[in-house]
């Protein structure tokens, strides 16, 4: 059975992400890139969680294209409306998540 460096509990009851999700300071705005092209960009993650998951988890959901750089998630379109109630679905506090 695998230990978790940080918090001393076994992999499966670690509450590493938990205790990262609850802390975070999370920002969704939108931004316009080349050719008028309008994007969502997801700030204030911390890389304390496996950001390429949720990235890929929002793009499923949303059925658009995006990418994860620089502690950003960029999706495609404007998804604000959308992206609280799939980021608190996740296990993200619901006041940390401004848009």
């Amino acid at each position: 059975m695998e230990i978790c460096p940080k918090c001393g509990l076994p992999k499966q009851a670690c509450i590493c992400e938990q205790i990262v999700k609850s802390s975070q300071r999370i920002k969704v705005i939108t931004d316009k890139k080349r050719y008028g092209k309008i994007v969502t960009v997801i700030t204030g993650l911390e890389s304390g969680m496996d950001l390429k998951k949720i990235t890929k988890a929002l793009k499923n959901e949303l059925a658009c294209g995006g990418t994860y750089r620089e502690n950003k998630i960029e999706l495609q379109g404007d998804h604000r409306k959308k992206i609280k109630p799939m980021l608190i679905k996740m296990g993200f506090d619901r006041d940390s998540i401004e848009e």
